[in-house]
């Protein structure tokens, strides 16, 4: 297996089903393309003989159901085009292996550039939400942050950007979403991040805006 040696990125552009789904579920990144792609073990129709439940292809394994409900999935792209174009675009921040070096960039984005406006992104009471990515935005190389998994878990956000030209992985509370609360689903979502970064030698950047836990027996 080549987990943790070199980045496993599976791209769903069609049908994905039985034995073949469990290969994409099990790769760093898995991305899917909406209204044409699916992923089940088992289809609409062995569900409805089982359980007498009426299901299409995309409500019971389409790319919205794996990026929004389940996590299998870590993006949705609207069209073929768009997800080979997207999906250069991530490897571009990731090295070839995990013995290679963090990849750079080199940008026009100055290293003393003024940002007068982190001063007023953030409400002066604690108790108002505010936007997490326009910090991170705001921080980064050109304000270009590639999001992982954006529709999942949304009260923690997690992706790549660059900070003089090189790669970093950020992990952040986000405020307008459950007000940053961590629960099961996002701290699964940040752990796998982390962990992915971890293994091939990706500095983290954490912007953390928590005020705990979310309490409740289901968590």
């Amino acid at each position: 297996m080549s987990s943790g040696v070199v980045p496993q990125i599976s791209l769903i552009m069609g049908p994905c089903a039985g034995g073949a789904v469990y290969s994409p579920a099990i790769t760093d990144f898995t991305f899917m393309v909406k209204d044409t792609s699916y992923m089940f073990v088992t289809g609409p129709k062995v569900v409805e003989e089982v359980t007498n439940e009426v299901v299409s292809d995309q409500e019971l394994g389409g790319a919205l159901t794996h990026t929004k409900k389940s996590g299998v999935a870590h993006g949705a792209f609207e069209n073929d085009i768009d997800a080979l174009s997207q999906l250069r675009e991530l490897i571009d921040y990731l090295p070839l292996s995990n013995k290679d070096p963090v990849p750079i960039r080199h940008t026009g984005d100055k290293i003393d550039r003024d940002l007068t406006a982190l001063n007023y992104i953030i409400p002066p009471s604690s108790d108002t939400p505010y936007d997490m990515s326009d910090i991170i935005k705001a921080v980064v190389d050109e304000e270009e942050f590639f999001q992982i998994m954006p529709d999942y878990a949304r009260n923690i956000i997690v992706g790549f950007a660059r900070l003089n030209g090189q790669t970093v992985g950020v992990v952040a509370n986000q405020p307008n979403q459950k007000a940053g609360c961590l629960d099961i689903n996002a701290s699964v979502k940040g752990a796998r991040f982390v962990r992915f970064c971890d293994a091939f030698c990706i500095p983290l950047i954490t912007f953390v805006d928590v005020p705990g836990f979310l309490p409740g027996n289901h968590e």
